[in-house]
Parts: structure tokens; sequence; C-alpha cells
């Protein structure tokens, strides 16, 4: 590991730490209670993206978050400058992470063969 990759990796976990700080702060509750799941820095940390947990949010109330931390992006930057005495921040942009959701699809896609693959074989020992 490089001694850039060093820096981008502890960036990532401050920033990982500080923006939900941020995001407490603020007086809007459907961003305030919000959780950070990653933060990914590009690779000269001028932007960061951030993941948010979207269990608790349907669609439209994801979209509706998503602008609102468009608007206030700036904000949670200046906090994260201040409270780590950074120079300049990291210009933040926030997506909704599916990952969680992806890798649930993918296990019960595994336990739907795993399932399939027990009764042929229970289908084979009767015939035998």
């Amino acid at each position: 590991m490089t001694h850039e990759e060093i820096k981008r990796h502890r960036v990532e976990s401050v920033l990982k730490e500080i923006i939900p700080e941020a995001l407490a702060t603020l007086d809007d509750e459907r961003i305030n209670a919000l959780l950070v799941t990653d933060v990914v820095c590009s690779k000269g940390r001028s932007d960061a993206k951030v993941y948010l947990e979207p269990s608790f949010l349907n669609e439209k109330e994801q979209n509706e978050a998503l602008k609102q931390l468009r608007i206030v992006a700036g904000y949670i930057q200046n906090h994260c400058k201040q409270s780590e005495g950074w120079f300049k921040a990291p210009r933040l942009t926030f997506e909704f992470d599916d990952q969680l959701e992806k890798a649930t699809r993918i296990e019960k896609l595994f336990e739907q063969i795993a399932s399939l693959k027990s009764k042929e074989n229970g289908e084979q020992q009767d015939e035998s």
C-alpha cells in the first residue's frame, strides 16, 4: 500500500465518523438520522462519495433526502473541515447503498439453490 493510499483511507475513515455528527446537528428529521455505511474518496481526495443506509426510507423519501443533502453538502463539508482543521475538505456526493439489498437477494438465491439440490438428492435416493 502506497503512502497516498494510506492517506486516502485515513481521510475516508475520518469522514465516516464526522459526517454522521454533522448530519445529527441538522434540524431536518429526514436526514439527521441517516446512517453512513461507507465513504469512498477519489485518488486525489478532492471528491468523496458517501453511501447511506436506505433501510427505513421508501424511494420517494430517498429522493427527497438526496435533494436535501445536496443543499446542505456545503455545510457538511465545512463542518468536516473545521472539526479536523483541514485546509479543504473533499466535495461530497451522497448515494443510498444498495449493496445490503443485493447481498440479501444473493443469499436468498443460494438458499433456493441449496433447497433444490437437497430435494433432488432426496428424490435420487428414493429411486435407488
